[in-house]
């Protein structure tokens, strides 16, 4: 009888290999994603605190430009301000189209794009 369930051993044992690959090529797709994912948070990360750098020293050369053309630095920080205001209200307005769509976009990409062979 150990001729006839031979192929049943064998057929058992290619299963388990199968699934073994299977859940290793899991593994690795999902390391990838992540790797490439963080990546790309962490260089957002950066460009967001540049671009922060960027607008504040922007922010206070208008105000010292606006307060030495008006005469007051308070009503110029004030506009200052205010723009600053319009500006993050219209972005999070904006922001289902400008970065949640982009996001699930670029998560998609990463996580379910095909492996060329």
């Amino acid at each position: 009888m150990s001729g006839f369930d031979r192929p049943l051993q064998d057929l058992a044992s290619n299963a388990r290999e199968y699934v073994d690959l299977q859940v290793d090529d899991l593994k690795l797709r999902v390391t990838k994603g992540l790797s490439l994912s963080l990546g790309q948070v962490l260089a957002l990360v950066l460009a967001l605190v540049s671009l922060s750098i960027l607008l504040l020293a922007l922010g206070a050369g208008c105000v010292i430009l606006l307060g030495n053309w008006l005469g007051n630095f308070a009503v110029a920080a004030f506009i200052v301000a205010g723009f600053f205001a319009v500006v993050t209200l219209i972005l999070f307005l904006l922001k289902n189209k400008l970065f949640v769509n982009g996001f699930v976009r670029l998560f998609t990409k990463v996580f379910f794009e095909e492996e060329e062979v």
